[in-house]
């Protein structure tokens, strides 16, 4: 299983949000909240924001945080 540190950008902005250990191919559909390296988002309740342009990126789930756009491929 392949790992590496990604760093996930809001698609609107492109300011940084996540950086993230990524494991295995495919989209990314959801951040496990203990892969998490560093995080640059606004959280306003459930809802996690980009912190400079305020697009919502993702909705957290209590382990882990839906995304909701398909940002990495």
């Amino acid at each position: 299983m392949s790992r590496k540190t990604v760093i996930i950008r809001c698609p609107r902005c492109g300011n940084k949000v996540f950086k993230y250990l990524k494991i295995g191919r495919g989209r990314l559909l959801k951040c496990w909240k203990n892969r998490i390296i560093s995080d640059f988002s606004v959280h306003k309740k459930e809802e996690i924001r980009c912190s400079k342009c305020g697009n919502l990126i993702g909705i957290d789930e209590g382990e882990y945080i839906r995304m909701r756009h398909h940002i990495f491929i």
